[in-house]
């Protein structure tokens, strides 16, 4: 199925790293999953959600942690209809309630860890399931790389067609609703999205620092930009760099792929902000 990517890979990059399969593989992810991340991470950093998108982590090793438990279900897909579940509760509580939208993702997302490692505690399956906690891009199969490419379509459709809404409510939500948007909709449509991506990766970043991964490049992009094309633009290219560097680097010295990569990132983050301050 991926013939056709193996021998671009070998003619473009005739390179020690690219003679495995898997280093293969692990390069068209990282080149499909960072833009998302680089993508969904700007309006995640501009409506200040960063603490929103870690809950949803949250609600996805809770989701991991059922889908174990019933037996017959693939984790990741418990996880994925959990996760979906959960950010629309989130999106509707916040909307609904007075407390602060702090207050209600810190009380759904201490439940749901607390939640995830008591039914992941029963029986030893906190060790079985270990691997989510950490993620192996290095892993990933074709067939995943082929989930990876529709969830990619999906989110650049969805960006075409509602990025206007989206800016216009992470400026103003006020006057996006005086405009006949339905700020309720589009931002449980773009959780639901969010929440989708975050649960999809675990597997392959690691649930410890999926957050990072949609946080760190839009922060630096907008440490250096406040244009908004260049500020998608910078976010996905920063993504990119990190995610290319993170993989290559993490193959010579042996190292965590995801966590190699958000290392990438925070060195970024930091030459931008030192940048901004000049």
């Amino acid at each position: 199925m991926l013939d056709w990517w193996y021998s671009l890979i070998d003619f473009v990059l005739p390179f020690q790293w690219t003679d495995h399969i898997f280093m293969k593989n692990a390069l068209l992810a990282v080149l499909l999953i960072t833009p998302i991340f680089g993508i969904l991470g700007t309006m995640v950093v501009s409506n200040k959600m960063a603490f929103f998108s870690d809950s949803l982590g949250h609600g996805a090793f809770t989701g991991i942690a059922i889908g174990a438990v019933l037996g017959g279900i693939k984790p990741i897909w418990a996880a994925t209809v959990f996760s979906i579940v959960f950010a629309l509760i989130i999106t509707i509580v916040k909307n609904k309630s007075k407390a602060s939208a702090d207050t209600v993702i810190g009380v759904f997302s201490s439940t749901a860890i607390s939640a995830g490692l008591v039914i992941m505690s029963f029986g030893g399956r906190l060790k079985k399931l270990s691997n989510y906690l950490i993620g192996d891009i290095l892993s990933i199969s074709p067939a995943e790389i082929l989930m990876i490419c529709i969830v990619f379509v999906g989110v650049i459709t969805m960006w075409v067609l509602f990025f206007n809404k989206l800016l216009m409510i992470s400026i103003n939500p006020s006057l996006a609703k005086s405009r006949g948007i339905n700020t309720l909709f589009i931002e449980t449509m773009f959780s639901v999205v969010v929440a989708i991506v975050v649960t999809i990766s675990i597997q392959w970043v690691g649930l410890l620092i999926i957050n990072s991964m949609l946080v760190l490049p839009a922060a630096t992009a907008s440490n250096v930009t406040s244009n908004v094309r260049k500020y998608h633009l910078y976010s996905v290219c920063g993504a990119l760099i990190s995610g290319i560097a993170g993989l290559i680097i993490s193959y010579y010295f042996n190292t965590s792929t995801g966590a190699t990569i958000v290392l990438i990132s925070s060195v970024l983050f930091f030459i931008s902000f030192l940048l901004r301050n000049k």
